[in-house]
């Protein structure tokens, strides 16, 4: 498969790709910073320098055009305000959504937040990006010509994955470590049935392969 990723140097996407190209199939990362290639093409990903805040649909659906599915990774960052939690979170999920119904993508993967509402409440910056977490989940979910699946996991941590995880519907909180998040991240771009869920993941017991087919139905 040809999987493309936005935010391809994040630590989540990092851990993807590597999976990905491990097992033959081609990752492709979009990154704002050009220094970022090396880190790209170290895990086996082909790096492209797009900025998803600037950067139009039909440029980005030039990038998809070709893909089997693609991934919605990307972040402001933590040391970022709230202005940019918007024009990141929600408006380049926007936009990257709306690049893949015109490059006839179908399948659309999110990394969400455990929490994100486009209703939450506070004045924090973490406030603000819960609610441009959540008005991007909600825009996604409003496209049919997507296949769209959101994952929203617990704390993340820099811990080994177990391989072991409760994925549902509402898992109540919880940490998982960034390498779980991957390996359920790649089981879900396997598993089409888990189209039209939203899901919240945490570290459990039930390896990663199972937890997908159990949600999915199979």
């Amino acid at each position: 498969m040809r999987i493309v990723i936005a935010g391809g140097h994040g630590q989540i996407a990092l851990r993807l790709e590597r999976l990905l190209a491990a097992r033959g199939d081609e990752a492709v990362g979009i990154i704002r910073d050009p220094g970022q290639r090396d880190a790209l093409r170290a895990v086996g990903a082909e790096p492209v320098v797009l900025d998803l805040e600037s950067a139009t649909v039909e440029e980005t659906a030039e990038v998809l055009r070709g893909a089997d599915a693609v991934v919605f990774a990307a972040g402001a960052g933590p040391n970022s305000g709230a202005d940019r939690k918007d024009t990141v979170d929600r408006g380049a999920a926007v936009l990257f959504a709306d690049a893949a119904e015109r490059a006839g993508v179908r399948r659309y993967v999110v990394v969400s937040s455990m929490g994100a509402d486009p209703d939450h409440p506070g004045d924090e910056v973490f406030d603000a990006y819960l609610r441009a977490k959540g008005a991007a989940d909600a825009y996604v979910r409003s496209r049919t010509a997507l296949d769209w699946t959101i994952l929203r996991p617990g704390m993340l941590t820099n811990d080994a994955g177990t391989g072991q995880v409760l994925l549902a519907a509402s898992t109540g909180r919880g940490p998982v470590p960034r390498d779980d998040v991957a390996a359920a991240l790649l089981e879900l771009l396997d598993t089409p049935a888990t189209a039209g869920l939203t899901l919240e993941l945490t570290s459990g017991k039930v390896p990663v392969m199972v937890a997908v087919k159990d949600v999915a139905g199979n």
